[in-house]
């Protein structure tokens, strides 16, 4: 009797994971519900909320212009990656949106969001992208990897409402991270 093959190895997430890490995301996400801060005072540094707010912004925006940046090198991949930039871009401009404690937030002066369905004009630094179609996908599940956990260290300082988006979008990473290596 003939032994069957062996399972095919998988790398990345797998859907058991996934699952688990935004249940983990959401719970975090009410723990934080007491460390709301409070308003800046003259000469501060803006408060951990507003922080984290800004940086996640930065991040997603950065994100879209890497899969701008993907999709200008590898045109087969843009039905692929199109609609996880355009979820790059929303979650850019929620955080953007996004009113803290301090008041409503305005969109950072240094980078504008991403808008169009081509590469961002904007960057000021060309993002560099693999040849191989499979390296560039690697290296965009490792960004997605990267800023989905720094988002989930995120939510220990942020604000409850924050605090749940910033667990929402780490999620919406790690199931992006999926997306890419599932391919």
């Amino acid at each position: 009797m003939p032994f069957p093959h062996a399972p095919r190895a998988r790398t990345g997430p797998r859907r058991r994971s996934l699952l688990a890490v935004a249940p983990a995301a959401l719970f975090a996400a009410g723990c934080s519900a007491a460390a709301e801060d409070s308003g800046p005072t003259a000469g501060s540094r803006p408060p951990a909320g507003e922080r984290a707010r800004a940086r996640a912004a930065r991040d997603s925006r950065e994100l879209a212009e890497r899969y701008d940046a993907v999709i200008a090198a590898h045109a087969g991949l843009a039905q692929r990656l199109g609609p996880l930039r355009e979820d790059a871009v929303r979650h850019a401009k929620a955080f953007e949106s996004f009113e803290t404690s301090a008041g409503a937030a305005s969109p950072s002066p240094e980078s504008p969001a991403p808008t169009g369905a081509g590469p961002s004009a904007s960057s000021p630094v060309p993002v560099p992208v693999p040849a191989k179609e499979k390296d560039a996908l690697a290296g965009l599940a490792a960004a997605e990897r990267e800023v989905a956990d720094r988002r989930l260290e995120a939510l220990l300082d942020a604000p409850a409402e924050l605090a749940r988006l910033l667990a929402s979008v780490a999620a919406a990473g790690a199931a992006h991270v999926f997306l890419l290596t599932e391919g």
